[in-house]
């Protein structure tokens, strides 16, 4: 029943001028066999005439080829179209792009002890296994209104996100210590350094923070969260976490005021190597006096090469607080990793940037779909 009616969908729409479709719905008439069947030249006529009603992206394109559907050129081009002319409608549920993905089996208890003590022994080694090093990082701030009812929420889909500054800063690595020295600002060479620059900034990317969630004095509660998948086919997996106040080191400070909090998280982790590829944070039971009333930070990491090694490193920080009337963001890129020697230069022309990003909140390229019957994905 369900084939034929897709069979008879698409005859309805080869002799209609167009066919308004969901995401959802294109993708699974494209996982059909019977569709596998129709030649390159059918399919793509059939796209030119169909209208989306939400966004497709690259992503749920993708996700077809995780799963083995294979189009060919004139197809693939007609995809794209239809992605172009979508981009400016409302983004489509998170489960069109792993619609027809299983999730495999939840670990057994005895297999999530196993995994975490082997991230727990990598966590608590991570930062004597790192060589002395330098990169750049350029951090991107925002600034949004905190919309009323929703103060101090900068999780919020619809926050406004005004950029405020830009700053590109040389990271010194050595001996197991972070030094930084700004560059940048607003592309505009500088002396000044980040305390004099203002606003909110974070530290502890490299390795402080894996160490503080997984070291036995933490006695943080880990329990299993669920499948993912990023991009089109790195399966996931992700632990949640939660540390008491008695047993944290998450400090806040702001305005000369420093305080402790209770906070939790989750780990996110590659299903075949354990390896971390995502440690996100967020700060629980803020005073009510405090200035801030939320801080998350978030931390994804992947393989970089130096003095050909490699290492499991930064690669894109996500900070977030709010406060009853404003949200803050800072998004911070992490480039260019060499060998630190003594002498080491770095040559900081924009030319060797990456292209800034317009005035909008930059992408997070790391962003998980959620497989089908796991728990929603909450957080930054």
């Amino acid at each position: 029943m369900r084939l034929r009616f897709l069979l008879a969908l698409l005859a309805a729409c080869l002799m209609a001028q167009t066919q308004t479709m969901t995401v959802a719905r294109l993708l699974e008439w494209l996982r059909t066999p019977a569709t596998a069947k129709e030649s390159d030249a059918a399919l793509a006529n059939f796209l030119s005439k169909v209208k989306l009603a939400d966004r497709l992206d690259d992503r749920a394109i993708e996700s077809l080829r995780g799963q083995g559907v294979v189009f060919g050129p004139k197809t693939m081009d007609a995809l794209h179209r239809l992605r172009d002319q979508s981009k400016n409608l409302a983004e489509a549920p998170a489960s069109a792009a792993s619609a027809g993905l299983k999730a495999p089996p939840v670990p057994t208890a005895a297999e999530q002890a196993a995994i975490l003590d082997e991230v727990r022994q990598y966590a608590l080694e991570y930062s004597q296994k790192l060589p002395d090093f330098i990169c750049y990082v350029r951090e991107q701030r925002w600034a949004a209104p905190a919309r009323a009812g929703r103060g101090g929420d900068p999780s919020s889909p619809d926050a406004e996100w005004r950029t405020q500054d830009t700053i590109v800063k040389k990271l010194t690595y050595f001996q197991q210590k972070e030094e930084e020295k700004v560059l940048q600002h607003n592309n505009q060479y500088t002396t000044k350094d980040m305390k004099s620059l203002g606003g909110s900034r974070s530290i502890g990317d490299f390795g402080t923070m894996l160490r503080q969630i997984f070291e036995p004095e933490t006695a943080a509660r880990f329990e299993w969260g669920r499948w993912g998948r990023v991009g089109a086919d790195q399966l996931v997996m992700t632990f949640n976490f939660a540390v008491p106040l008695e047993r944290s080191q998450y400090h806040l400070e702001v305005e000369g005021r420093d305080i402790v909090t209770a906070y939790h998280g989750s780990v996110r982790l590659d299903a075949k190597t354990h390896a971390v590829l995502r440690v996100s944070v967020e700060a629980d039971n803020i005073p009510p006096d405090f200035p801030l009333t939320s801080a998350s930070d978030t931390v994804d990491y992947g393989n970089q090469t130096i003095s050909n090694r490699t290492f499991l490193l930064p690669l894109r920080a996500d900070v977030r607080m709010g406060a009853p009337d404003h949200l803050t963001r800072n998004v911070k890129e992490y480039v260019n990793y060499s060998k630190y020697e003594a002498e080491s230069t770095i040559d900081y022309g924009a030319a060797d940037l990456p292209p800034l990003p317009g005035n909008q909140a930059p992408d997070d390229k790391a962003k998980e779909t959620v497989l089908p019957g796991q728990p929603a994905k909450k957080g930054p």
